[in-house]
């Protein structure tokens, strides 16, 4: 089984599936004129002024859903696989990705937000929507949906709770081998897996608004609760700061594992940590409640710096300071840098539990187990739902009864077999789920762009309305030029009493019916 996912992992992560992420994320840079700086400040306010509706969630509980899915696994057991296959060059290539990345986010998102549909009371948009509405072409929206659905039910799961059930073991300690029908492996395993997926279970019943309260909660605590024990560990090694940075800027171009490898782990764990391009990020923000499509785009573009450059790069310099790493080179057991035991896996949370073990003995250990508990599972939330809104898709066509119940089902088995099987083997599992993804949302994102410009159309609007002073947006997809925005349409015509036409005045002065009916989404 490794070797052939193996074998996959080579096909679906060559080098154009690298240089198509960075070419997306400079291609939407460029063309948007780096709107994930011009608008740091709005994304800001957005974030803060954001409410939800009867439909949909708020932008900030968008923002969480999005979030419980980039900031997991890959931002502890990912960056130490970048280092310790990449080198510290790695960082800095983790570094451009998302910047560069924040741009494509915002396109996504955007996207997601025009073409979005309500589904039983809910709100469901994402690639495979947006793929059919702008694209036109059912059949690549319909490999998209098929192709997330194994992903995000089968493979990527298994390697958030593999991480969690290592930080376990590292932690409190194996306990004795027990002897299953699938193999023999420890108790700390198999309780791990038990516990996660009855968690598991208890949420995912209960529907995505259950999902948005408990990440909303729980992804802000989490987060601040891991960068501040970083910036502590950071602050008792201060002097060593320059020291490090010079590290990563010097190797990502002139790297010790070579700079192949330094750039292709660091965009490869750069996309699977912020998700920028890889199709996961638009679900959530096509579930947000927003008053124009432009301004969830920018919400989900600041996701990305939270998620990398914050996150990611507070496990990187704990890592680094502490000598906590190895860097593997191309033949097995050969170390370019072995500062700690060789039989240490970089894939997985034990180059940051040693890291923060080693600058607060007694704390490191079960620290991050218990951190990564929660980054895990709230990434696990996030795939069932990814993969619900595509099943949702698929059910647009085929009314097929029980979908939704066997999902649940696939994807609790999969979170407890991914809980005890080997990290190798679940990390390469999941990497051919994010490649699919990512190959077939960033090709379909380029091409839309081709055939109308949707986001680039609504990000002109936002700006005009902006300058303006307009307190209450207004969006009015056919005077755009956008086709099959078919909410949107709606929506217009509920706020302003009239069908949305190409001659449309946008000015919110022209909105009849009460405020409340106003706000209505």
């Amino acid at each position: 089984m490794q070797s052939f996912v193996d074998f996959l992992n080579g096909i679906i992560w060559s080098p154009a599936l690298i240089y198509l992420c960075l070419g997306a994320g400079v291609f939407y840079s460029v063309l948007t004129r780096f709107v994930q700086v011009r608008h740091f400040f709005e994304m800001w306010r957005l974030l803060l002024s954001g409410k939800s509706s009867s439909k949909g969630i708020s932008s900030f509980q968008a923002l969480a859903v999005s979030l419980s899915g980039r900031v997991g696994t890959g931002n502890i057991a990912g960056v130490a696989a970048a280092i310790g296959f990449g080198g510290p060059g790695a960082v800095f290539w983790m570094w451009v990705v998302a910047f560069f990345g924040a741009a494509t986010a915002y396109a996504e998102s955007t996207l997601a937000q025009i073409y979005k549909e309500e589904d039983n009371h809910e709100f469901r948009g994402g690639p495979a929507y947006y793929i059919e509405k702008a694209m036109g072409q059912k059949w690549y929206a319909w490999i998209f949906a098929i192709a997330t659905i194994f992903a995000c039910g089968v493979l990527l799961p298994g390697v958030q709770s593999n991480s969690i059930g290592n930080a376990v073991e590292t932690a409190f300690g194996s306990g004795p081998m027990i002897d299953t029908a699938i193999g023999t492996f420890s108790f700390a395993k198999i309780l791990t897996g038990t516990i996660v997926s009855i968690l598991l279970a208890f949420i995912i019943f209960g529907g995505v608004k259950r999902i948005a309260n408990f990440t909303q909660i729980v992804v802000p605590f989490m987060a601040l609760a891991y960068v501040v024990t970083a910036f502590v560990i950071i602050l008792l090694n201060i002097g060593e700061v320059p020291r490090i940075f010079g590290m990563i800027i010097g190797d990502a171009f002139t790297p010790m594992a070579g700079v192949g490898a330094a750039i292709g782990w660091g965009v490869k764990r750069g996309v699977y940590s912020n998700e920028a391009g890889q199709g996961t990020g638009p679900h959530a923000a096509a579930a947000a409640s927003v008053d124009h499509p432009a301004q969830q785009g920018l919400v989900q573009a600041f996701s990305i710096y939270i998620d990398t450059l914050l996150v990611c790069s507070a496990t990187a310099f704990m890592i680094l300071i502490t000598g906590a790493y190895n860097v593997h080179g191309g033949a097995e057991g050969l170390f370019l840098v072995q500062n700690i035991a060789a039989d240490v896996a970089a894939n997985g949370p034990a180059f940051t539990q040693m890291a923060i073990e080693s600058a607060l003995p007694g704390v490191g250990k079960p620290f991050v187990a218990f951190a990564l508990f929660f980054f895990a599972f709230t990434t696990i939330l996030a795939y069932y739902y990814i993969a619900e809104t595509n099943v949702a898709y698929i059910r647009r066509t085929f009314k097929v009864d029980g979908l939704m119940f066997f999902l649940k089902l696939v994807i609790i088995t999969a979170v407890f077999y991914g809980t005890v099987k080997t990290a190798n083997l679940a990390w390469a599992m999941g990497d051919v789920g994010v490649g699919m993804m990512a190959w077939l949302n960033i090709v379909g994102i380029v091409i839309i762009f081709f055939m109308a410009k949707p986001t680039m159309a609504a990000l002109k609007d936002y700006e005009q309305q902006q300058k303006q002073g307009v307190e209450d947006y207004l969006f009015n997809p056919v005077k755009l030029g956008i086709k099959n925005a078919t909410y949107w349409e709606e929506k217009y015509k509920r706020r302003t009493g009239k069908a949305p036409t190409a001659d449309s005045d946008s000015e919110l002065e022209q909105v009849s019916g009460t405020p409340a009916e106003q706000s209505s989404n």
